[in-house]
Protein backbone atom coordinates (compact mmCIF):
# COMPACT_ATOMS: atom_id res chain seq x y z
CA UNK A 1 0.00 0.00 0.00
CA UNK A 2 1.49 3.36 -1.06
CA UNK A 3 2.15 6.35 1.13
CA UNK A 4 -0.80 8.75 1.28
CA UNK A 5 -1.30 12.33 2.40
CA UNK A 6 -4.30 14.57 3.04
CA UNK A 7 -4.88 14.88 -0.72
CA UNK A 8 -4.47 11.18 -1.51
CA UNK A 9 -1.44 9.18 -2.61
CA UNK A 10 1.83 11.09 -2.48
CA UNK A 11 3.21 11.82 -5.93
CA UNK A 12 6.61 10.47 -6.87
CA UNK A 13 9.33 12.54 -8.48
CA UNK A 14 8.32 11.67 -12.06
CA UNK A 15 4.69 12.56 -11.40
CA UNK A 16 5.74 15.85 -9.85
CA UNK A 17 7.95 16.69 -12.81
CA UNK A 18 5.21 15.85 -15.29
CA UNK A 19 2.67 17.93 -13.33
CA UNK A 20 5.05 20.90 -13.17
CA UNK A 21 5.68 20.69 -16.92
CA UNK A 22 1.94 20.57 -17.64
CA UNK A 23 1.19 23.44 -15.28
CA UNK A 24 4.03 25.45 -16.78
CA UNK A 25 2.60 25.01 -20.27
CA UNK A 26 -0.84 26.01 -19.02
CA UNK A 27 0.67 29.04 -17.31
CA UNK A 28 2.31 30.17 -20.53
CA UNK A 29 -0.90 29.67 -22.55
CA UNK A 30 -2.99 31.54 -19.98
CA UNK A 31 -0.53 34.41 -19.86
CA UNK A 32 -0.54 34.69 -23.66
CA UNK A 33 -4.34 34.72 -23.74
CA UNK A 34 -4.61 37.32 -20.98
CA UNK A 35 -2.10 39.60 -22.67
CA UNK A 36 -3.99 39.25 -25.97
CA UNK A 37 -7.25 40.09 -24.20
CA UNK A 38 -5.62 43.06 -22.50
CA UNK A 39 -4.38 44.33 -25.86
CA UNK A 40 -7.60 43.55 -27.76
CA UNK A 41 -8.87 46.55 -29.75
CA UNK A 42 -12.40 45.89 -28.58
CA UNK A 43 -11.38 45.98 -24.93
CA UNK A 44 -9.55 49.27 -25.41
CA UNK A 45 -12.59 50.76 -27.13
CA UNK A 46 -14.89 49.56 -24.37
CA UNK A 47 -12.57 50.99 -21.74
CA UNK A 48 -12.75 54.48 -23.25
CA UNK A 49 -16.36 54.54 -24.45
CA UNK A 50 -19.40 56.12 -22.85
CA UNK A 51 -21.59 53.05 -22.70
CA UNK A 52 -25.30 52.62 -22.09
CA UNK A 53 -27.85 49.86 -21.79
CA UNK A 54 -26.94 46.20 -21.89
CA UNK A 55 -23.37 46.94 -22.98
CA UNK A 56 -22.76 49.08 -19.92
CA UNK A 57 -24.09 46.33 -17.65
CA UNK A 58 -22.03 43.59 -19.27
CA UNK A 59 -18.87 45.70 -19.47
CA UNK A 60 -19.07 46.44 -15.74
CA UNK A 61 -19.16 42.70 -15.08
CA UNK A 62 -16.48 42.00 -17.69
CA UNK A 63 -14.10 44.58 -16.25
CA UNK A 64 -14.47 42.93 -12.86
CA UNK A 65 -13.89 39.54 -14.47
CA UNK A 66 -10.69 40.71 -16.17
CA UNK A 67 -9.43 42.18 -12.89
CA UNK A 68 -10.22 38.93 -11.14
CA UNK A 69 -8.55 36.98 -13.93
CA UNK A 70 -5.26 38.75 -13.27
CA UNK A 71 -5.67 38.18 -9.55
CA UNK A 72 -6.21 34.47 -10.18
CA UNK A 73 -3.29 34.38 -12.57
CA UNK A 74 -0.98 36.04 -10.05
CA UNK A 75 -2.03 33.49 -7.42
CA UNK A 76 -1.50 30.69 -9.92
CA UNK A 77 1.94 32.10 -10.78
CA UNK A 78 2.93 32.31 -7.11
CA UNK A 79 1.80 28.74 -6.44
CA UNK A 80 3.66 27.44 -9.48
CA UNK A 81 6.80 29.34 -8.47
CA UNK A 82 6.60 27.92 -4.94
CA UNK A 83 6.24 24.39 -6.31
CA UNK A 84 9.21 24.86 -8.60
CA UNK A 85 11.30 26.23 -5.73
CA UNK A 86 10.50 23.19 -3.59
CA UNK A 87 11.33 20.83 -6.43
CA UNK A 88 14.62 22.58 -7.12
CA UNK A 89 15.92 22.21 -3.53
CA UNK A 90 17.50 18.90 -4.31
CA UNK A 91 17.84 16.60 -7.27
CA UNK A 92 16.12 13.73 -5.50
CA UNK A 93 13.25 15.22 -3.56
CA UNK A 94 12.76 13.96 -0.02
CA UNK A 95 9.55 12.40 1.19
CA UNK A 96 8.68 15.62 3.01
CA UNK A 97 9.20 17.60 -0.22
CA UNK A 98 7.01 15.18 -2.17
CA UNK A 99 4.24 15.41 0.44
CA UNK A 100 4.42 19.20 0.31
CA UNK A 101 4.45 19.19 -3.50
CA UNK A 102 1.50 16.79 -3.64
CA UNK A 103 -0.47 19.06 -1.32
CA UNK A 104 0.48 22.12 -3.36
CA UNK A 105 -0.17 20.61 -6.78
CA UNK A 106 -3.31 18.57 -6.02
CA UNK A 107 -4.88 20.14 -2.96
CA UNK A 108 -6.83 23.34 -2.37
CA UNK A 109 -3.62 25.14 -1.69
CA UNK A 110 -4.24 28.46 -3.44
CA UNK A 111 -6.04 31.22 -1.55
CA UNK A 112 -7.33 34.09 -3.69
CA UNK A 113 -8.32 37.32 -2.02
CA UNK A 114 -10.31 39.45 -4.47
CA UNK A 115 -11.42 43.05 -4.04
CA UNK A 116 -15.00 43.57 -2.98
CA UNK A 117 -15.81 45.30 -6.28
CA UNK A 118 -14.31 42.57 -8.43
CA UNK A 119 -15.90 39.66 -6.62
CA UNK A 120 -19.22 41.46 -6.46
CA UNK A 121 -19.43 42.03 -10.22
CA UNK A 122 -17.66 39.01 -11.68
CA UNK A 123 -19.74 35.89 -12.40
CA UNK A 124 -19.21 32.96 -10.06
CA UNK A 125 -18.24 29.50 -11.19
CA UNK A 126 -21.50 27.80 -10.26
CA UNK A 127 -23.76 30.80 -9.83
CA UNK A 128 -23.45 30.75 -6.03
CA UNK A 129 -22.77 33.66 -3.69
CA UNK A 130 -19.51 35.54 -4.11
CA UNK A 131 -16.79 35.51 -1.46
CA UNK A 132 -14.02 37.94 -0.58
CA UNK A 133 -11.53 35.05 -0.60
CA UNK A 134 -11.64 31.51 -1.91
CA UNK A 135 -9.40 28.45 -1.87
CA UNK A 136 -8.72 26.55 -5.08
CA UNK A 137 -6.66 23.70 -6.34
CA UNK A 138 -4.49 24.62 -9.30
CA UNK A 139 -6.75 22.60 -11.63
CA UNK A 140 -9.89 24.31 -10.30
CA UNK A 141 -8.19 27.67 -10.60
CA UNK A 142 -7.42 26.98 -14.26
CA UNK A 143 -11.07 26.03 -14.85
CA UNK A 144 -12.19 29.23 -13.16
CA UNK A 145 -9.83 31.34 -15.27
CA UNK A 146 -10.99 29.59 -18.45
CA UNK A 147 -14.60 30.36 -17.60
CA UNK A 148 -13.95 34.03 -16.85
CA UNK A 149 -11.75 34.37 -19.91
CA UNK A 150 -14.41 32.87 -22.21
CA UNK A 151 -17.20 35.14 -20.95
CA UNK A 152 -14.95 38.21 -21.05
CA UNK A 153 -13.66 37.47 -24.53
CA UNK A 154 -17.19 36.78 -25.77
CA UNK A 155 -18.34 40.20 -24.63
CA UNK A 156 -15.29 42.00 -26.03
CA UNK A 157 -15.42 40.20 -29.39
CA UNK A 158 -19.17 40.81 -29.77
CA UNK A 159 -18.85 44.53 -29.09
CA UNK A 160 -15.84 44.82 -31.40
CA UNK A 161 -17.66 42.94 -34.17
CA UNK A 162 -20.62 45.33 -34.02
CA UNK A 163 -18.35 48.38 -33.92
CA UNK A 164 -16.32 47.03 -36.84
CA UNK A 165 -19.38 46.32 -38.97
CA UNK A 166 -22.10 48.85 -38.34
CA UNK A 167 -20.70 52.38 -37.78
CA UNK A 168 -18.65 52.33 -40.99
CA UNK A 169 -21.61 51.03 -42.98
CA UNK A 170 -23.88 53.63 -41.41
CA UNK A 171 -21.38 56.36 -42.30
CA UNK A 172 -21.24 55.19 -45.92
CA UNK A 173 -25.02 55.11 -46.08
CA UNK A 174 -25.19 58.56 -44.47
CA UNK A 175 -22.79 59.91 -47.10
CA UNK A 176 -24.95 58.44 -49.84
CA UNK A 177 -27.97 59.92 -48.09
CA UNK A 178 -26.42 63.40 -48.20
CA UNK A 179 -25.67 63.06 -51.91
CA UNK A 180 -29.24 61.95 -52.52
CA UNK A 181 -30.59 64.87 -50.48
CA UNK A 182 -28.58 67.37 -52.53
CA UNK A 183 -29.78 65.75 -55.73
CA UNK A 184 -33.36 65.74 -54.47
CA UNK A 185 -33.14 69.42 -53.57
CA UNK A 186 -31.89 70.22 -57.07
CA UNK A 187 -35.06 68.77 -58.61
CA UNK A 188 -37.43 70.29 -56.08
CA UNK A 189 -37.94 67.22 -53.88
CA UNK A 190 -38.17 68.76 -50.42
CA UNK A 191 -39.73 67.79 -47.09
CA UNK A 192 -43.35 68.81 -46.86
CA UNK A 193 -43.62 69.12 -50.64
CA UNK A 194 -42.91 65.60 -51.83
CA UNK A 195 -43.18 62.18 -50.11
CA UNK A 196 -39.61 61.34 -51.10
CA UNK A 197 -38.41 64.47 -49.29
CA UNK A 198 -40.23 63.35 -46.15
CA UNK A 199 -38.67 59.89 -46.51
CA UNK A 200 -35.19 61.41 -46.69
CA UNK A 201 -35.81 63.36 -43.48
CA UNK A 202 -37.04 60.22 -41.73
CA UNK A 203 -34.05 58.16 -42.91
CA UNK A 204 -31.69 60.91 -41.71
CA UNK A 205 -33.21 60.90 -38.23
CA UNK A 206 -33.16 57.12 -37.96
CA UNK A 207 -29.55 56.78 -39.14
CA UNK A 208 -28.38 59.47 -36.73
CA UNK A 209 -30.10 57.76 -33.82
CA UNK A 210 -28.94 54.33 -34.97
CA UNK A 211 -25.29 55.38 -35.03
CA UNK A 212 -25.52 56.86 -31.55
CA UNK A 213 -27.08 53.66 -30.23
CA UNK A 214 -24.53 51.43 -31.96
CA UNK A 215 -21.63 53.41 -30.52
CA UNK A 216 -22.97 53.54 -26.97
CA UNK A 217 -24.68 50.14 -26.78
CA UNK A 218 -23.21 47.77 -29.40
CA UNK A 219 -24.45 44.62 -27.68
CA UNK A 220 -28.03 45.75 -28.29
CA UNK A 221 -27.23 45.02 -31.95
CA UNK A 222 -25.66 41.60 -31.45
CA UNK A 223 -27.42 38.32 -32.25
CA UNK A 224 -25.75 35.38 -30.54
CA UNK A 225 -25.50 32.18 -32.55
CA UNK A 226 -27.75 29.45 -31.22
CA UNK A 227 -25.89 26.44 -29.89
CA UNK A 228 -22.47 28.07 -30.25
CA UNK A 229 -20.12 28.04 -27.25
CA UNK A 230 -17.24 29.76 -29.03
CA UNK A 231 -16.47 33.31 -27.82
CA UNK A 232 -18.00 35.85 -30.17
CA UNK A 233 -20.29 33.33 -31.82
CA UNK A 234 -22.98 35.37 -33.54
CA UNK A 235 -23.43 38.28 -35.90
CA UNK A 236 -24.27 42.00 -35.84
CA UNK A 237 -27.99 42.73 -36.11
CA UNK A 238 -28.35 44.87 -39.24
CA UNK A 239 -32.15 44.83 -39.40
CA UNK A 240 -32.64 48.58 -38.95
CA UNK A 241 -29.69 49.43 -41.20
CA UNK A 242 -30.91 47.13 -43.98
CA UNK A 243 -34.43 48.55 -43.79
CA UNK A 244 -33.23 52.13 -44.14
CA UNK A 245 -30.81 51.17 -46.90
CA UNK A 246 -33.72 49.71 -48.86
CA UNK A 247 -35.78 52.82 -48.17
CA UNK A 248 -32.96 55.02 -49.48
CA UNK A 249 -32.72 52.86 -52.60
CA UNK A 250 -36.43 53.40 -53.20
CA UNK A 251 -36.05 57.16 -52.80
CA UNK A 252 -33.01 57.18 -55.07
CA UNK A 253 -34.97 55.39 -57.79
CA UNK A 254 -37.72 57.96 -57.44
CA UNK A 255 -35.20 60.79 -57.71
CA UNK A 256 -33.69 59.13 -60.77
CA UNK A 257 -37.15 59.02 -62.30
CA UNK A 258 -37.54 62.74 -61.63
CA UNK A 259 -34.14 63.39 -63.21
CA UNK A 260 -35.22 61.41 -66.25
CA UNK A 261 -38.31 63.60 -66.42
CA UNK A 262 -36.11 66.69 -66.38
CA UNK A 263 -34.09 65.36 -69.30
CA UNK A 264 -37.02 64.09 -71.36
CA UNK A 265 -39.77 66.51 -70.35
CA UNK A 266 -39.87 68.53 -73.57
CA UNK A 267 -39.92 65.43 -75.77
CA UNK A 268 -42.66 63.82 -73.71
CA UNK A 269 -44.79 66.97 -73.70
CA UNK A 270 -44.46 67.26 -77.50
CA UNK A 271 -45.46 63.62 -77.85
CA UNK A 272 -48.46 64.20 -75.59
CA UNK A 273 -49.55 67.18 -77.69
CA UNK A 274 -49.30 65.01 -80.78
CA UNK A 275 -51.33 62.19 -79.19
CA UNK A 276 -54.09 64.53 -78.06
CA UNK A 277 -54.08 66.27 -81.45
CA UNK A 278 -54.46 62.94 -83.24
CA UNK A 279 -57.28 62.00 -80.88
CA UNK A 280 -59.02 65.33 -81.58
CA UNK A 281 -58.64 64.88 -85.35
CA UNK A 282 -59.97 61.33 -85.12
CA UNK A 283 -62.98 62.49 -83.11
CA UNK A 284 -63.59 65.28 -85.63
CA UNK A 285 -63.42 62.72 -88.42
CA UNK A 286 -65.86 60.53 -86.49
CA UNK A 287 -68.30 63.43 -86.10
CA UNK A 288 -68.08 64.19 -89.82
CA UNK A 289 -68.55 60.52 -90.64
CA UNK A 290 -71.58 60.35 -88.36
CA UNK A 291 -73.22 63.17 -90.27
CA UNK A 292 -72.46 61.38 -93.52
CA UNK A 293 -73.91 58.13 -92.21
CA UNK A 294 -77.07 59.82 -91.00
CA UNK A 295 -77.47 61.41 -94.43
CA UNK A 296 -76.65 58.34 -96.54
CA UNK A 297 -77.86 55.36 -94.50
CA UNK A 298 -81.52 54.97 -93.62
CA UNK A 299 -82.98 53.40 -90.46
CA UNK A 300 -79.58 53.08 -88.74
CA UNK A 301 -78.70 53.87 -85.13
CA UNK A 302 -75.39 55.71 -85.13
CA UNK A 303 -73.62 56.26 -81.78
CA UNK A 304 -73.09 59.83 -80.63
CA UNK A 305 -69.50 61.07 -80.82
CA UNK A 306 -68.44 63.06 -77.76
CA UNK A 307 -66.08 65.98 -77.92
CA UNK A 308 -62.46 65.93 -76.71
CA UNK A 309 -62.10 66.12 -72.90
CA UNK A 310 -60.90 69.58 -71.94
CA UNK A 311 -59.39 68.28 -68.70
CA UNK A 312 -56.55 66.62 -70.61
CA UNK A 313 -55.68 69.87 -72.34
CA UNK A 314 -55.75 71.64 -68.98
CA UNK A 315 -53.44 69.02 -67.47
CA UNK A 316 -51.11 69.32 -70.46
CA UNK A 317 -50.96 73.08 -69.93
CA UNK A 318 -50.18 72.47 -66.25
CA UNK A 319 -47.38 70.08 -67.25
CA UNK A 320 -45.86 72.72 -69.51
CA UNK A 321 -46.05 75.22 -66.65
CA UNK A 322 -44.35 72.79 -64.25
CA UNK A 323 -41.58 72.38 -66.78
CA UNK A 324 -41.08 76.13 -67.11
CA UNK A 325 -40.91 76.45 -63.32
CA UNK A 326 -38.59 73.41 -62.99
CA UNK A 327 -41.04 71.66 -60.66
CA UNK A 328 -39.83 68.26 -61.77
CA UNK A 329 -41.22 66.38 -58.78
CA UNK A 330 -44.72 67.59 -59.70
CA UNK A 331 -44.20 67.09 -63.42
CA UNK A 332 -43.11 63.44 -63.11
CA UNK A 333 -46.38 61.92 -61.84
CA UNK A 334 -48.45 64.26 -64.01
CA UNK A 335 -46.67 63.18 -67.19
CA UNK A 336 -47.07 59.50 -66.32
CA UNK A 337 -50.79 59.98 -65.76
CA UNK A 338 -51.20 62.08 -68.90
CA UNK A 339 -49.39 59.59 -71.10
CA UNK A 340 -51.71 56.81 -70.01
CA UNK A 341 -54.82 58.97 -70.43
CA UNK A 342 -53.71 60.28 -73.83
CA UNK A 343 -53.22 56.75 -75.16
CA UNK A 344 -56.66 55.82 -73.85
CA UNK A 345 -58.17 58.92 -75.44
CA UNK A 346 -56.68 58.10 -78.85
CA UNK A 347 -57.97 54.53 -78.57
CA UNK A 348 -61.43 55.82 -77.65
CA UNK A 349 -61.43 58.17 -80.63
CA UNK A 350 -60.47 55.37 -83.00
CA UNK A 351 -63.17 53.12 -81.57
CA UNK A 352 -65.73 55.92 -82.05
CA UNK A 353 -64.67 56.35 -85.67
CA UNK A 354 -64.94 52.61 -86.27
CA UNK A 355 -68.38 52.47 -84.65
CA UNK A 356 -69.90 55.36 -86.62
CA UNK A 357 -68.46 54.26 -89.97
CA UNK A 358 -69.60 50.65 -89.61
CA UNK A 359 -72.74 51.19 -91.79
CA UNK A 360 -70.62 52.77 -94.53
CA UNK A 361 -68.29 49.79 -94.35
CA UNK A 362 -71.24 47.43 -94.75
CA UNK A 363 -72.49 49.42 -97.76
CA UNK A 364 -69.01 49.35 -99.31
CA UNK A 365 -68.82 45.58 -98.81
CA UNK A 366 -72.22 45.10 -100.49
CA UNK A 367 -71.17 47.31 -103.40
CA UNK A 368 -67.99 45.33 -103.84
CA UNK A 369 -69.82 42.02 -103.70
CA UNK A 370 -72.39 43.17 -106.27
CA UNK A 371 -69.73 44.32 -108.74
CA UNK A 372 -67.70 41.16 -108.21
CA UNK A 373 -70.64 38.94 -109.09
CA UNK A 374 -71.44 41.11 -112.10
CA UNK A 375 -67.88 40.59 -113.34
CA UNK A 376 -68.19 36.83 -112.80
CA UNK A 377 -71.42 36.67 -114.77
CA UNK A 378 -69.84 38.69 -117.58
CA UNK A 379 -66.91 36.24 -117.78
CA UNK A 380 -69.41 33.44 -118.40
CA UNK A 381 -71.24 35.38 -121.14
CA UNK A 382 -74.44 36.19 -119.25
CA UNK A 383 -73.99 39.95 -118.92
CA UNK A 384 -77.09 40.66 -121.02
CA UNK A 385 -79.43 38.28 -119.21
CA UNK A 386 -82.66 40.18 -118.57
CA UNK A 387 -83.29 38.86 -115.04
CA UNK A 388 -79.73 39.48 -113.97
CA UNK A 389 -79.72 42.98 -115.44
CA UNK A 390 -82.97 43.79 -113.71
CA UNK A 391 -81.84 42.51 -110.32
CA UNK A 392 -78.43 44.14 -110.67
CA UNK A 393 -79.91 47.54 -111.45
CA UNK A 394 -82.33 47.28 -108.55
CA UNK A 395 -79.55 46.42 -106.09
CA UNK A 396 -77.32 49.10 -107.56
CA UNK A 397 -79.98 51.81 -107.22
CA UNK A 398 -80.43 50.89 -103.56
CA UNK A 399 -76.72 50.92 -102.81
CA UNK A 400 -75.94 54.13 -104.69
CA UNK A 401 -78.94 56.13 -103.49
CA UNK A 402 -79.23 58.19 -100.33
CA UNK A 403 -80.44 57.42 -97.83
CA UNK A 404 -79.58 53.77 -98.36
CA UNK A 405 -81.68 51.09 -96.68
CA UNK A 406 -78.95 48.57 -95.86
CA UNK A 407 -81.28 45.70 -95.01
CA UNK A 408 -83.23 46.06 -98.26
CA UNK A 409 -80.02 46.54 -100.24
CA UNK A 410 -78.51 43.40 -98.75
CA UNK A 411 -81.58 41.38 -99.74
CA UNK A 412 -81.38 42.79 -103.26
CA UNK A 413 -77.71 41.75 -103.52
CA UNK A 414 -78.57 38.27 -102.24
CA UNK A 415 -81.34 37.93 -104.85
CA UNK A 416 -78.87 38.90 -107.57
CA UNK A 417 -76.39 36.32 -106.28
CA UNK A 418 -79.14 33.68 -106.24
CA UNK A 419 -80.17 34.40 -109.80
CA UNK A 420 -76.55 34.38 -110.98
CA UNK A 421 -75.92 31.06 -109.27
CA UNK A 422 -78.95 29.41 -110.87
CA UNK A 423 -78.01 30.74 -114.28
CA UNK A 424 -74.46 29.47 -113.92
CA UNK A 425 -75.76 26.03 -112.89
CA UNK A 426 -74.52 26.30 -109.31
CA UNK A 427 -74.94 23.69 -106.61
CA UNK A 428 -77.31 23.57 -103.66
CA UNK A 429 -78.47 26.78 -102.09
CA UNK A 430 -77.30 28.16 -98.78
CA UNK A 431 -79.88 27.29 -96.12
CA UNK A 432 -81.90 30.27 -94.98
CA UNK A 433 -80.54 32.64 -97.59
CA UNK A 434 -81.48 31.17 -100.92
CA UNK A 435 -77.90 31.63 -102.07
CA UNK A 436 -76.06 28.80 -103.81
CA UNK A 437 -73.05 27.38 -102.01
CA UNK A 438 -70.94 28.30 -105.01
CA UNK A 439 -71.82 31.94 -104.38
CA UNK A 440 -70.65 31.73 -100.76
CA UNK A 441 -67.20 30.85 -102.02
CA UNK A 442 -67.01 34.29 -103.67
CA UNK A 443 -67.03 35.58 -107.19
CA UNK A 444 -63.56 34.34 -107.95
CA UNK A 445 -64.51 30.65 -107.63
Amino acid sequence: MGVTGSTGPVMDRDEVDRALARLGAEHEAIETSLLALQDHAGRRLLEGAELTGVTQERWTATEASITLLWTYFDAYTDALRTARDIRSRRRWSSREDLVELTELLNGDSVTVAGSATATANAPTLHGGPTKLSERYSLAALVDRMNELYATSLDMVVAADAVWSALPARIDLLAAELQRTRRLAHSVGVRPGEHPAGDDLERITRILTKLREQVVSDPLAFWVAAEGSSAPGGGRPDTTVYDREARALDDVRREIDAVLTVRQDAETRIVKLRDLLSRADRTLAEARTARGEVLAKIAATEVPVVSGPPTVLQEQLAAAAEYRRQAQWHRLSPLLESLEEKAEDELLRARESLTAVTAPLAVRAELRGRLDAYKAKVARHGFAEDTLLVERYEKARRMLWSAPCDLRAAEQAVLRYQHAAAELLGGGPRVPGQGVPEDDRRGPGA
